[in-house]
């Protein structure tokens, strides 16, 4: 019979000691509720909460489309331009949000980092939820266009617009999980993700057609340097299952998008995934200090 007194001979191991992005999700019900608490606090005081979510977007695009398709005349070079426009506003503010909120998101949680030992890697994938959460009224209105226009997607399509999501959600957290580890020690990186943002809009092709960037690069160097940034490969993978199945082969101006994009795809998402490795690493090896720091 087992002594009652006796303490079992097992290693220590730190209450803080169960970090990873495996750990996370087996914490659902720790995650549930940072995702309802961050829902609360965005939509305090609000009087249309939700629905704010449907207006940014819909200002934007119609900011853009003001813009670029009347005042620069794109829209009359391009079929369905408004489709190819917001196809490619879901990805990025997807990914602006993901990086953004999940880079302040250990700083924003501070007393409970400070107080209980839970993974620190929580806090990063609740935003990338909440960003998800909110992209998901942009995918509504996406849908109901391209039905309007006549959307005929083939099941390749449909693989090539999944393939470009999953691209841009697991870059966004790879970046919000370095970010928000150093923006504890310094807090000058969420100003940086900042300046950031100003580039994304321009680093794929949304405000403007692919074949600007074919007519000014084509089979150079330049042009696979383009392709190899995750957020044009994966906004150009979003729009061939949005955009270019309402572009049919009778349209004056037929959809013009770069050849083995499937192929493109899985390698950069391979990259991305090793990006994520090396971040939930250095995430690990700096997460010990996060309370002291903060």
């Amino acid at each position: 019979m087992a002594d009652p007194d006796r303490v079992p001979e097992e290693p220590l191991v730190s209450p803080s000691d169960r970090g990873g992005l495996h750990h996370v999700f087996r914490e659902r019900y720790l995650l549930r509720l940072l995702v309802r608490k961050e829902l609360k606090a965005r939509y305090q005081g609000s009087v249309l909460g939700l629905f704010w979510s449907y207006v940014n977007p819909a200002v934007r695009f119609l900011a853009y489309y003001l813009v670029i398709g009347l005042i620069f005349q794109m829209d009359r070079n391009m079929t369905n331009f408004p489709v190819h426009i917001f196809a490619g506003m879901v990805l990025t503010h997807y990914f602006t949000e993901t990086f953004s909120s999940g880079t302040r998101s250990i700083i924003r949680n501070k007393r409970i980092i400070q107080k209980l030992p839970l993974p620190r890697e929580l806090f990063p994938v609740s935003s990338m939820l909440v960003s998800l959460y909110h992209t998901f009224p942009q995918m509504v209105i996406l849908l109901g266009a391209v039905l309007v226009v006549g959307w005929d997607p083939s099941w390749l399509n449909l693989f090539q617009g999944l393939l470009g999501f999953t691209i841009i959600g697991v870059f966004g957290m790879a970046l919000a999980l370095l970010f928000s580890a150093a923006n504890v020690f310094f807090r000058d990186f969420q100003n940086i993700v900042g300046v950031f943002m100003i580039f994304v809009t321009w680093s794929a092709p949304m405000i403007y057609p692919y074949d600007r960037i074919q007519g000014l690069f084509g089979g150079t160097w330049a042009e696979q340097v383009y392709l190899a940034n995750p957020i044009a490969t994966s906004v150009i993978l979003f729009q061939d299952l949005f955009w270019v199945p309402t572009v049919g082969p009778d349209a004056p101006y037929p959809a013009v998008v770069p050849d083995h994009m499937v192929e493109r795809g899985l390698v950069v998402l391979a990259v991305c995934l090793l990006v994520l490795a090396i971040a939930q690493r250095v995430f690990t090896r700096l997460e010990g200090k996060f309370a002291e720091r903060l």
